[in-house]
C-alpha cells in the first residue's frame, strides 16, 4: 500500500468523523426545542457510514479503497417525549408539546467516540509522515 493510499484512506476517516461530530453538535443544540405534534419535533440525526471495499463504490469524493464515506443522514427512531405545556405557543388543542428526541448522555458518548476515532486518524496521518521523512533522510545518505 503506498503512502498516498494510507493518507488517502485516513483523510476519508477524518472527513466521516468531522461529519459525525458536526451532526452531533446540530443535535445537542436542537435537544431543548419543541415542536407542536410528533412529526414537527426535533429528531437527532446520525451519519451512516459505508466502507470503500470495491471499486464501483469509488466517486469523485472519495476515491481510495478500504476508506470510508458517508452514506447518509438518518433520523434517530427514538420516540419524542410529550410534555404538558398549555402556556406554550406551540401546544397542541390538549396543551402538549412534544420535546426533541435528543440525549445528552448517548450524545457526549457519540462525541466522545467520535473525537478519539478523530485523533486515531490524526496519529495514522502524524505516523506516515514521519515514515515518509525517514524515507526522505535514507537516500540523502
Amino acid at each position: 500500500m503506498s503512502m498516498d493510499n494510507i493518507l488517502g484512506i485516513a483523510a476519508t476517516a477524518l472527513n466521516a468523523q468531522m461529519v459525525r461530530l458536526n451532526s452531533i453538535a446540530s443535535n445537542m443544540a436542537n435537544g431543548s426545542t419543541v415542536g407542536s405534534s410528533p412529526q414537527t419535533a426535533y429528531k437527532a440525526k446520525r451519519p451512516v457510514f459505508e466502507a470503500l471495499l470495491r471499486e464501483e463504490q469509488l466517486t469523485q469524493g472519495a476515491k481510495y479503497l478500504g476508506g470510508v464515506k458517508v452514506a447518509g443522514m438518518v433520523d434517530d427512531p427514538a420516540i419524542n417525549r410529550k410534555v404538558r405545556d398549555p402556556g406554550n405557543p406551540k401546544a397542541d388543542k390538549n396543551g402538549f408539546v412534544y420535546a426533541s428526541n435528543v440525549n445528552e448522555v448517548t450524545e457526549m458518548v457519540e462525541m466522545m467516540a467520535a473525537g478519539r476515532s478523530y485523533q486515531n486518524n490524526v496519529e495514522v496521518v502524524n505516523t506516515t509522515k514521519q515514515l515518509m521523512m525517514r524515507t526522505l533522510e535514507l537516500t540523502k545518505v
